[in-house]
């Protein structure tokens, strides 16, 4: 009797989470599923079940373009983020003795992202623009002859925007690895005649693994999904998989939008499932 007793109220424990869930994560995943087999014309949505939608997006163009696109911009801006990250958290976790300033730097690095992601991005286009602070540094000093044109609305100012938006993703996850690692093991390995760039690869590395692990799932997610970011820091110039969802919903296509969802979706998990064979999530945090 006491199990019995025991069960059910682990049941009505559970259950306020598994509604939230069931309603706002289960639910509208399933809607959108639904959705993707529908068919559409130019003025309705047809409940349907046809694979024209995903058809299409598997098949064209301008989806594979579209997806090129976003894993370029995802693996630039993991490249860039797990360097300043792992710099930044690494300077902060084994240079930085007093915890009260270890603390204050910390959260001075988080002071820029309490403001908004568009007036930060914004900030970028009178500094990077043709007749910006930049482009008047370098040819009031002589450096170039002409305006710089690639600083603005290109890769470049896309990548760029998305490294200032989401550093602190990479850093938070690392440093809090890093803060784990036992100072004793960093000692011996130098003891031992290790080298700092060998101390870092052969202990620091593998110890902090679940670090990096977390806040590549958080670039990746934060990349790949975006659509603002590349729409207005590449003044249109360039797509991605969000900016081709983001038109399709604009032009009604809420079908099409949503396979092309599902299979952003699908892609997303299967990436962060090769990712999880390499570290015990669960164990670590």
């Amino acid at each position: 009797m006491n199990i019995s007793v025991r069960t059910l109220r682990s049941y009505w424990q559970i259950t306020p989470l598994s509604l939230v869930l069931l309603c706002f994560l289960v639910f509208p995943i399933l809607t959108i599923v639904i959705v993707s087999f529908w068919d559409f014309n130019a003025y309705q949505l047809l409940p349907d079940f046809t694979f024209d939608n995903y058809a299409y997006s598997l098949t064209s163009d301008v989806t594979l373009k579209a997806y090129i696109n976003t894993f370029f911009y995802a693996i630039a801006t993991w490249l860039i983020t797990l360097t300043l990250g792992f710099t930044v958290a690494y300077y902060l976790a084994f240079h930085i003795e007093s915890n009260l300033m270890r603390n204050l730097l910390f959260i001075l690095c988080t002071i820029p992202f309490l403001t908004s992601n568009i007036i930060r991005m914004i900030s970028w286009i009178p500094l990077l623009g043709r007749n910006g602070l930049v482009n008047g540094l370098l040819t009031g000093s002589g450096m170039v002859d002409h305006p710089v044109e690639w600083l603005l609305y290109s890769d470049f100012s896309v990548i760029l925007a998305f490294v200032h938006l989401y550093t602190l993703f990479m850093v938070v996850p690392i440093f809090n690895a890093m803060t784990r690692i036992d100072k004793k093991l960093i000692e011996a390995a130098m003891d031992a005649g290790a080298s700092t760039l060998q101390t870092i690869f052969l202990v620091i590395v593998p110890l902090c693994k679940s670090g990096i692990v977390v806040g590549t799932v958080f670039i990746l997610t934060l990349v790949m999904g975006d659509f603002i970011t590349v729409r207005l820091m590449s003044g249109g110039l360039s797509a991605s998989v969000g900016v081709l969802i983001y038109n399709e919903i604009s032009l009604l296509q809420y079908p099409a939008a949503a396979a092309d969802a599902v299979i952003l979706l699908m892609t997303i998990l299967t990436i962060f499932s090769i990712l999880f064979r390499f570290v015990d999530i669960k164990k670590e945090l």
